[in-house]
């Protein structure tokens, strides 16, 4: 079973414009908890023994989790202002040795994403959602065997939609080697990671697991927030 989770940190923030000046986005409070803190104590109820946070900007809120959990381990990202997410995470490659879960800071999402992704067979899987209407969607191809082809903001760049990108994903040790090499063979620093994962799809099946009624968003900007408390949030307390 998985026991170690990766969580991306290092962002700017910068389209919650004052509420991210003074604080990183994961330290975003809904009802008084950080969304890193409903993270991490979601991730510490099914059992997770690591959790590395690859940290970049405002990384000593993160560095004091660690004096709190001993589970946490930070990596810091000095290039966090010139690279995206797939940076982090390559940025990590020394201490993750590990199969792991991986996640985005930003989000609030059911204790049960976790649970779909770790009772998952395959080594390699993307949670996915059936529609949100957030505004902000990641959509997915995939083939017959529900396995990735394509990722896209723009709907017009795919064939077919067949779910929603979560942002938690269950990822193989081989699969963020190819994931690794695959980042060192393009030229793009500010590359997301969702897009190596496309990449690495070509090689070998990236699964996609989509369960249509998950409780869950991303919070990227002033609109989201405002969803997640009125919306996402009861709606997760109701099936706690």
């Amino acid at each position: 079973m998985v026991k170690t989770a990766v969580i991306l940190a290092a962002g700017l923030g910068s389209r919650l414009k004052e509420r991210t000046k003074e604080k990183p986005k994961g330290f975003l409070e809904i009802e008084g908890k950080s969304l890193i803190i409903r993270s991490i104590e979601n991730l510490i109820s099914c059992g997770f023994e690591k959790i590395y946070i690859g940290t970049g900007y405002l990384s000593e809120f993160y560095e004091r989790l660690a004096d709190i959990y001993p589970q946490i381990t930070c990596i810091k990202s000095d290039k966090y202002e010139t690279t995206s997410s797939m940076y982090t995470l390559y940025n990590m490659k020394d201490l993750v040795k590990d199969d792991f879960i991986l996640l985005e800071s930003d989000l609030l999402y059911e204790v049960s994403a976790l649970k779909y992704l770790l009772s998952e067979e395959q080594s390699d899987a993307i949670l996915a959602s059936g529609t949100t209407y957030s505004n902000d969607e990641v959509y997915i191809e995939t083939d017959e065997r529900c396995n990735l082809i394509k990722m896209s903001k723009n709907k017009e760049e795919l064939t077919s939609i067949f779910a929603e990108l979560v942002g938690i994903s269950k990822v193989s040790q081989f699969r963020y080697q190819l994931m690794c090499s695959a980042f060192e063979n393009q030229d793009n620093p500010k590359i997301d990671y969702e897009y190596i994962m496309v990449k690495t799809s070509n090689e070998t099946p990236f699964y996609v697991k989509k369960i249509e009624n998950l409780i869950w968003c991303e919070i990227d900007d002033e609109n989201h927030l405002i969803r997640a408390l009125s919306q996402i949030l009861p709606k997760i307390k109701e099936r706690a």
